[in-house]
């Protein structure tokens, strides 16, 4: 960086920098992050090449590269905060899922009951959801479509249909094993 483009990213990073960490801090409740962005931002405008690509609104600018970080910081912590689909209780679900989609050729008046018990349960469970779950999960499980699948033909990003199916499945592995528990232990 040659010392001219020093001294200009130096004064515009004393001109602006009250302001923006005024503008970073509202917005995310971390001193640490928001110091982070902070100096992300200004890195950002130290590695722009002025005489290539001139910055005709730098203070537009700033604020604009101050809020895509600020939302892809968002995004990145609400991804890290996700728990995984393992769970103890998947061998639950699991057991659950043989018993729905058995092939089996000749099934056993008790296990036709189970399997039908468990398809009403199922059904129960699916209509407390919210429709926008229970449509993931159906079109997902049910009706084997892919989440991009999915996507393409609902306008809703794929990461947003993850999410929903997550807390449908939440709520189905809550509601089955109960159930699953008193067929088990009764």
């Amino acid at each position: 960086m040659s010392n001219k483009k020093q001294q200009d990213v130096g004064s515009l990073v004393t001109a602006y920098k009250p302001r923006l960490n005024a503008f970073i801090r509202k917005r995310v409740s971390n001193k640490e992050d928001a110091e982070d962005i902070l100096q992300d931002v200004f890195y950002q405008l130290a590695k722009v090449d002025t005489a290539m690509n001139p910055i005709e609104q730098v203070a537009a600018w700033l604020y604009r590269v101050a809020r895509n970080m600020i939302i892809n910081k968002q995004i990145k912590k609400h991804e890290e905060e996700l728990p995984s689909y393992q769970n103890d209780d998947d061998e639950v679900i699991k057991d659950i899922s043989e018993m729905l989609f058995s092939t089996q050729t000749a099934p056993s008046p008790e296990t036709e009951y189970l399997r039908s018990l468990m398809w009403v349960e199922l059904e129960n469970a699916l209509s407390e959801l919210p429709l926008v779950q229970r449509e993931v999960f159906e079109k997902n499980e049910l009706d084997g479509l892919s989440f991009k699948e999915i996507s393409n033909e609902t306008g809703v990003p794929v990461k947003t249909l993850l999410s929903r199916k997550h807390y449908a499945v939440l709520h189905l592995r809550k509601r089955l094993s109960e159930l699953y528990e008193e067929i088990i232990y009764s």
